[in-house]
């Protein structure tokens, strides 16, 4: 079953009131006409039948190539937590934020 989705200007508006995003007076014409040219396009993708087809991670069929797991750097911990600000117990002390 195909939906065909459209918007119409007061929506435009109203979604772009909620998001908190300006659309001047001569632009809102030009967005409902774009977003609606989006919508169309979702609608003919939604209409193309994909029950025999197998979902891919990789259009490319690529793999990716893995490296071993191992340690690469020394522990420096101790020298960071030297230049730190505050620490208590191995572990960085910060203001608190949320009361």
């Amino acid at each position: 079953m195909v939906v065909n989705m459209s918007i119409e200007q007061d929506e435009i508006e109203k979604i772009a009131e909620l998001a908190r995003i300006h659309i001047s007076g001569e632009q809102i014409g030009q967005v409902t006409q774009r977003i609606t040219e989006i919508l169309q396009m979702v609608d003919q993708l939604q209409a193309v039948d994909t029950r025999d087809i197998e979902p891919m991670a990789n259009p490319l069929d690529a793999t990716q190539r893995l490296r071993t797991d191992e340690v690469t750097e020394s522990d420096r911990r101790e020298a960071f937590q030297a230049i730190a600000p505050a620490v208590e117990d191995g572990l960085y002390l910060v203001p608190k934020v949320i009361d």
